[in-house]
């Protein structure tokens, strides 16, 4: 199978353990995540960013293909049981491809609001483990333990520790593609990095027993695992952060919040998915109807909701779906403490009540925080000609000083018309 796409130009599937990929694209279970969006509501902010979580599977896959063809290329200084075999070849390739089976509509909304949900980790080995599914059927037509197989990789397991990080680590072909291809659909062009580079200085790192580690040439690859760091430190700063798309984040969390409590109060709204009512109640959710859940069905629900009777649901689902969102205020200082944010919180809650409005639907405050470069979760070692192999944050100073730094940003979250009275009130920078 040849492809063309918008990020890497041409990619092909065409050798032996290759032509898995193709094999799975044509499954009920792969082609759901066509209708899902790989950065949710992003495109509120960012107009371009429509891409699917289709497209990023692919795109995942592709540079598995890329890497596994370096790592074979030097894989003749392993022991023959240390190297990459067909078989693991596929394995490998397969769970590139299904890593994000399990996601749920709008990113990871769905999973953050109703508690006896499980993540959608654990959603893609039930799918991908499960016998009624077309991608298991797919995996055990070429061996009956594959499915086991993939899920373990998808989870970061393998007796060759290095392709199990390929799947799942701090460098993996996950975060190699979504970076690139979140960078192109959203325009922020710093948000790019040199992955054939990156690749081309692909090593192993030497081990006293088991198979070896990923590691990176230090002599060329520096500058490489720089920019990539770099990379998501822009991401996290100016997209997957920004005050409108958190704002559209919270709000569709107060919807699906409103919704479950009127299930739960026995008057649910009109033609509540059954996903949805089983999570409002507590109850595990069927895995067809979980993969019924797509971005399409839950925008189609809201709209039905608008004509609900209850008029907070209505609001909410219009403001969404008409783009009118909530504003942010960002604190600083004394005010984006655990202390000063409560404060601030209520302080606005109370000018809210001052103005008629429900505090508990239309005031929130998001705090949240991502640390782009955890150097002590599967470390990548930098290797030399001579010497030992060293840790990347004592031959960069770059990445010494970004090390398991937390990028954090914490913002009250309220309707637009009360906007000037509550920046107004914490205007003087100091704790409410």
């Amino acid at each position: 199978m040849i492809l063309r796409d918008a990020v890497h130009g041409l990619v092909s599937f065409e050798s032996p353990a290759e032509r898995i990929v193709p094999r799975l694209m044509d499954t009920a279970e792969a082609q759901r995540l066509r209708r899902i969006r790989q950065l949710g509501l992003t495109s509120l902010a960012f107009p371009g960013a429509e891409h699917t979580r289709f497209a990023h599977a692919i795109g995942a896959a592709h540079i598995m293909t890329l890497l596994l063809a370096r790592l074979r290329s030097i894989d003749h200084t392993l022991p023959t049981s240390q190297r990459i075999t067909e078989d693991a070849a596929r394995d490998a390739l397969a769970a590139a491809f299904v890593h994000d089976l399990g996601h749920g509509p709008y990113s990871h909304l769905f999973e953050d609001v109703f508690e006896s949900i499980p993540h959608h980790e654990v959603w893609t080995e039930r799918i991908l483990l499960d016998e009624s599914t077309e991608i298991h059927r797919a995996l055990t037509a070429v061996d009956r333990a594959m499915p086991a197989r993939v899920a373990a990789l998808v989870r970061g397991e393998h007796e060759l520790r290095y392709l199990a990080s390929s799947v799942s680590g701090a460098f993996d072909v996950d975060r190699c593609d979504y970076l690139l291809r979140d960078a192109h659909a959203t325009g922020v062009r710093y948000g790019l990095f040199d992955l054939d580079f990156l690749l081309r200085s692909m090593r192993f790192s030497p081990s006293s027993c088991g198979a070896p580690s990923l590691a990176i040439d230090g002599a060329k690859g520096l500058p490489a695992i720089e920019a990539f760091v770099l990379a998501r430190v822009f991401m996290f700063q100016q997209v997957y952060l920004h005050k409108a798309t958190r704002a559209a984040e919270w709000m569709v969390r107060a919807i699906l919040a409103r919704a479950a409590q009127l299930i739960r109060d026995g008057s649910p709204p009109p033609q509540v998915p059954q996903a949805i009512v089983d999570g409002a109640r507590g109850d595990s959710v069927a895995l067809g109807d979980y993969l019924a859940l797509d971005d399409a069905l839950l925008s189609a629900t809201f709209h039905t909701w608008e004509g609900g009777r209850d008029p907070i649901l209505r609001d909410l689902c219009a403001r969404v779906r008409n783009r009118h969102l909530f504003k942010t205020l960002e604190l600083f200082g004394d005010q984006a403490s655990a202390e000063g944010g409560r404060a601030a919180l209520e302080l606005a809650r109370e000018i809210a009540r001052s103005r008629g409005v429900d505090p508990d639907w239309y005031v929130g405050l998001d705090a949240t925080g991502q640390s782009p470069f955890d150097s002590q979760t599967d470390p990548l070692l930098v290797v030399y000609s001579k010497g030992p192999a060293r840790e990347l944050t004592d031959v960069s100073f770059l990445l010494a000083r970004l090390a398991n730094q937390t990028i954090s940003r914490t913002r009250l979250i309220f309707v637009a018309e009360l906007r000037e009275e509550i920046t107004r009130a914490l205007s003087s920078g100091a704790p409410p």
